[in-house]
Parts: C-alpha cells; sequence; structure tokens
C-alpha cells in the first residue's frame, strides 16, 4: 500500500475517528472541533488527508500550534504534534489559565515517542486537567510520494557532516534514529539493517536504530513477522556514497522540472493566457504527472500530444488534430465539461515547453560533458583521456551560471579521485567563481570524498558498476545512480557484506533477535495495510535523497515483481539544494 495512503488512514483512524468514536455523546451525530498540528505534522496532514475528509468527521479548521488563535473554548482541540519542547509548550499555554482556556479539552497525539521530562512537565501543568487522551501514534515522517519519503531535517546534513558540530550531533541522531524506527513500524517492517561501512558515522546511526526498532518489536511483537517480511532489509547511506547523482543535470521530467524550473513545494506557477497566472500542486492526485514523471524529456511531449489526441477523439471535441497550447486554451473554453481534464494536459505541456526552452539554452552542452566526467567514457564508450579540454570552454563561458560551473568542477573532481590545490586556484579562476562561493567545493571533503589531495589521497572504495547503457540509452542520460545497483545488489544477495555489512547478521526467519515484551505502546500495528506481503527495501541517504535517487525506487519495484522499494533521506534533495548545503556547511577542518 502506498506510504501516503497507510499515513492517511492512520491520522484518520487512529486519531480522528478514534476520538470521534470514544467521545462524541451521540453516535452519528456531528461535533465540532479544532485539528492542532505543528509544522512537521502540518506537512504530513496535508500530503495525506483533505479537508473535506476531516471536515466529515468534525474538524471545523485546521490551526498551527505556534501561531496566534482565536479562543474557541466551548470547542474541544485534537492535537497532532510532535513531542519538542516548543510544541508541548505552547499546547500548556493554551490552558494556562483555569477560567480562560483556548479550547474546551484536549485529545492530544504525539507523532513519536514523548519524553520522560517533558511528559512531567505537562502532568504539571494546568492543561493536564484539560486533557482528555493522550497517545503516541509515531509517524515522524513526511510522505512524499507513495514509495518516498522524508525526514523533513534538513538540519542532518550540517549535524552529520560539519566537524564543529560533533558536540550536538549525537542528539540529532537519536532523533533521526527514531523517525526511521516509526517509518518502518508504519509499514510494519523489522529489518536487517545494513549500512556503509565506508563513512564511520553510518554504524553508529545503525546501532541507534536498531535500539528503536527493538522498542517497537517488544511492543508489537508481530511486527515483520513472516517468511517474506524476515527478507526485509534497511540500508543506511551517507551522501558522500554517490555525490555524482547529486549533481548531474537529470533529463527525466520530474528532476529536470524541479532542478531548472522555479517550483517551490512543488507548485509550479505559469501564464495560462495574457494575464493569467495559474498555480498547479504537481502531486500524486495527478495522474498524469505520475505516468510521465519518470520518463525521459524527449518522450514527454510526444506522450501528452499522444494523450491529448486520444482523449480529443473519444471526447469528439471539435479540431481534435490541432495540440498547440493556444488551440488547447480554446478547446477549453468551448468545452467547460471537460476542464479539469484539459487543464492537466495544458499544464504538462507548458511544464515540457519550459524545461526543453532552458535546456535548449546551454544545458544541452553542460549534459555531454557531465555525464562524459561521471561515466568516464564518451557515448561510444571510449575513455576520456583528457576532461580538461571540455570543461574550460564551459566554465570561460559567461552564459553558464555559477552553480552549473560548481557542479562541472566537482564532477571533475570526482573523476580524478581529487586535485592539487594549485590545480583547484586555476579552475576557480578560469571560471570566474567568487570566494564566498568556493566553500561549496572545498566542503565537499567533508562527506569524505577527495577534494584537494597533495599526493596522498584517502583510499576510497569503489563499487564496480554495471554495463547498462545500450542502443536504447539517450546519450545524455548515460549515468545510472549508485543507489539503483545497490539494491539490486542487496535483492539478489550480491552486495558486498565488508563494504555494507549487516548490523548483527542477517534474519534468516521471523524469530530471529526477537526482543523483550513490554506494554509501553498498545497494539497498533494489527491493522497494517492487508495488502500483497512482500519483502521491502528500504533505503535511507543522510544529506538528502535526490529526484534521480527516486526514480530508481520505482524502476526496481517494476523490474523485480516481488520486492517493494521505499527510498528516502534526511530531507529531499535538487542539485541546487545540495550545493547550498555543502556551502553552509562550516568550516572544513584541516585534514592531517
Amino acid at each position: 500500500m502506498a506510504l501516503k495512503t497507510l499515513v492517511g488512514n492512520k491520522i484518520m483512524n487512529d486519531v480522528i475517528r478514534a476520538t470521534v468514536q470514544q467521545h462524541n455523546k451521540q453516535q452519528g451525530k456531528i461535533e465540532w472541533r479544532v485539528l492542532v498540528v505543528d509544522n512537521q505534522s502540518m506537512k504530513m496532514v496535508s500530503a495525506c488527508t483533505k479537508m473535506h475528509e476531516l471536515s466529515a468527521e468534525g474538524i471545523t479548521i485546521v490551526e498551527t500550534v505556534d501561531k496566534k488563535r482565536e479562543p474557541m473554548p466551548a470547542m474541544e482541540a485534537i492535537y497532532l504534534i510532535t513531542p519538542t519542547q516548543e510544541s508541548v509548550r505552547c499546547l500548556m499555554s493554551d490552558f494556562q489559565s483555569q477560567n480562560r482556556t483556548t479550547y474546551k479539552g484536549a485529545h492530544v497525539y504525539f507523532t513519536e515517542a514523548l519524553p520522560e521530562e517533558r511528559f512531567k512537565e505537562l502532568c504539571n501543568s494546568l492543561a493536564a486537567k484539560r486533557i482528555k487522551t493522550l497517545k503516541e501514534i509515531n509517524i515522524s515522517f513526511t510522505p512524499y510520494e507513495a514509495q518516498v519519503f522524508s525526514l523533513d531535517t534538513h538540519d542532518a546534513f550540517d549535524f552529520y557532516y560539519n566537524p564543529l558540530r560533533a558536540a550536538d550531533r549525537n542528539a540529532g541522531m537519536e532523533k533521526m534514529a527514531e523517525q526511521i524506527a516509526t517509518l518502518c513500524a508504519t509499514l510494519g517492517e523489522y529489518p536487517s539493517i545494513r549500512y556503509r561501512a565506508d563513512f564511520e558515522r553510518n554504524g553508529d546511526l545503525a546501532q541507534l536504530v536498531q535500539q528503536k526498532l527493538d522498542a517497537y518489536k517488544a511492543d508489537e511483537p508481530t511486527m515483520g513477522d513472516g517468511p517474506e517480511k524476515a527478507k526485509s532489509q534497511l540500508i543506511i547511506l551517507d551522501r558522500g556514497f554517490d555525490i555524482n547523482s547529486a549533481l548531474l543535470h537529470e533529463l527525466t521530467f520530474q528532476a529536470m522540472a524541479l532542478d531548472l524550473l522555479d517550483i517551490h513545494n512543488d507548485v509550479y506557477k505559469y501564464e495560462a493566457g495574457p494575464g493569467v497566472l495559474k498555480e498547479v500542486l504537481l502531486d500524486e492526485n495527478d495522474d498524469l504527472w505520475v505516468e510521465m514523471r519518470h520518463q525521459h524529456i524527449a518522450v514527454v511531449s510526444q506522450n501528452v500530444t499522444k494523450k491529448l489526441k486520444k482523449f480529443n477523439q473519444e471526447k469528439r471535441v471539435a479540431s481534435a488534430d490541432k495540440t498547440s497550447l493556444k488551440d488547447l486554451s480554446q478547446i477549453i473554453k468551448k468545452m467547460p465539461q471537460h476542464q479539469k481534464e484539459l487543464a492537466k494536459f495544458s499544464t504538462h505541456m507548458h511544464l515540457a515547453e519550459e524545461c526543453m526552452k532552458n535546456y535548449q539554452g546551454y544545458i544541452d552542452k553542460l549534459c555531454k560533458v557531465e555525464q562524459d566526467l561521471a561515466m568516464g567514457t564518451d557515448a561510444e564508450g571510449e575513455k576520456i583521456r583528457d576532461h580538461m579540454r571540455n570543461i574550460v570552454p564551459i566554465l570561460l563561458d559567461q552564459k553558464v551560471t555559477i552553480k552549473d560551473k560548481i557542479r562541472i568542477i566537482l564532477l571533475y573532481i570526482q573523476s580524478k579521485n581529487g586535485i592539487s590545490e594549485e590545480n583547484l586556484t586555476k579552475l576557480i579562476q578560469h571560471a570566474q567563481i567568487p570566494n564566498e562561493e568556493t566553500a561549496a567545493i572545498k566542503n565537499t571533503s567533508n562527506l569524505g570524498v577527495n577534494v584537494v589531495v597533495d599526493g596522498n589521497r584517502r583510499k576510497i572504495w569503489q563499487m564496480k558498476r554495471k554495463e547498462r547503457v545500450t542502443e536504447q540509452t539517450y546519450q545524455m542520460s548515460r549515468w545510472t545512480p549508485l543507489a539503483k545497483d545497490i539494491i539490486e545488489d542487496a535483492i539478489d544477495d550480491k552486495l558486498d557484506n565488508n563494504h555494507f555489512p549487516f548490523l548483527s547478521g542477517q534474519r534468516q526467519g521471523s524469530m530471529i533477535r526477537q526482543a523483550p515484551n513490554s506494554a509501553r505502546f498498545g497494539q497498533w500495528h494489527k491493522k497494517e495495510a492487508q495488502g500483497k506481503n512482500l519483502p521491502r527495501m528500504i533505503v535511507f541517504i543522510v544529506g538528502g535523497a535526490s529526484f534521480s535517487e527516486m526514480r530508481c525506487a520505482y524502476e526496481v519495484t517494476n523490474e523485480r515483481k516481488n520486492w517493494e522499494v521505499v527510498l528516502g533521506g534526511s530531507h529531499l534533495i535538487t542539485p541546487e539544494q545540495f550545493l547550498d548545503d555543502l556551502k553552509n556547511l562550516g568550516e572544513v577542518q584541516d585534514e592531517d
């Protein structure tokens, strides 16, 4: 079952409907309540539920806990919040006066385990008298798509890789481990844990996740039971395992649009007509987007046009052969009954057209050089002896942006496994990169890759790549993210055990590593989705998952019918966000 559906059902059943069933005075009669969320849970609620579903259960309004709100003392509130100090304090301040409270009562649901000290604080506050429900529902991640999740922990990039953040790193890792455990628990998985051993912190994170998972397993002994589920694995990767995939220009629809166009929070804005600005949310409610988001841009435009023609013929729309954007806007005006479907075609034609316009600016020239750098060979498969000849013209080109030049320089450094200080200075001068922007290049060494080397390189193990380039491969899309090789090898039991060890051996059956029993959280996993009982490969990337890696999760799931891949990260990144994260990584420690 899709992640979003799972989480949506859990919010509706275990939070909203559970409150209604236990506290409505008359069954079947609506009692209005307020839903109060914080920033993290708001992302979850808006991604997985619709306002009309909430209204049908008596939710009159959704409010944010840290904003000033209109008191509604005649109404109860359902709080779905993270157990952070800030959110708990805001909850207590809603009931700090005995006579004048913001709401009549509170049903409180925490997204994850409530720390003991905060529980005490809550018990000793005036709010305690007003709290009618207090539960932990353990969903502390945002389902971004059917098979993609995010922890929305942007700060993870800094505390995991910045040498100056060692002091508070452990607290950050502990929180991240709890979030990953809630993901596994929501999926009903108790996976064997593997991690990339070449970055030592991954092992520590794996240990923390194991501890948290054991606690969930103790509460729900059947979690992850069954011969299929016993095969499930969680693979923890650091961002340094493959920086190429975070830097390259991708030419599949979703990754390309989010890289090249000004799309924020998945909202695409475009001019639908003279002076008519349209805003569209690109998400899984749009079946056309779901179908085409992983297709190569070369076929997207053709496919939209084909589908539009087919739709026109089926609906007997006039001028079925005309499929330009201009014709389309005319048809929409004439056929209001088909407006919704036609508007969808219009959106994707605009989106594809805008992507192509950007591509033909100069991105097409960049793509060839980037692919050659990442692959080490040209489109004919010949090894490239001198990358410098190809990259210098791009670095000198005034039309190419600073960020695109930095992407090329980093790809070049990767291809050489590090370069001398002198060479780096020359490249920066050629590209005229301002001093404050160079941090993005130098800070990359904190990810465990070689950047500046003076003869003694760090030994970096390279995974043997699979040969995937065929005659059908687009020349500008020859690179395959390393994540795909790792996932496939893990499924086939061929993944190198020295570099990707199991934390405490692989589960042979569901009886291995049985955790002790406890009764802290109750029995909420029992209602786990009754879908096909497939084993899952869960991949977590600390420091952000890229859109090309997300695509791999779907590709492998489609190719291997008997596995489901779920992929995510501390947050989700475009190449631009990756460079910003690198730039802000604090100072680089001198390497000894």
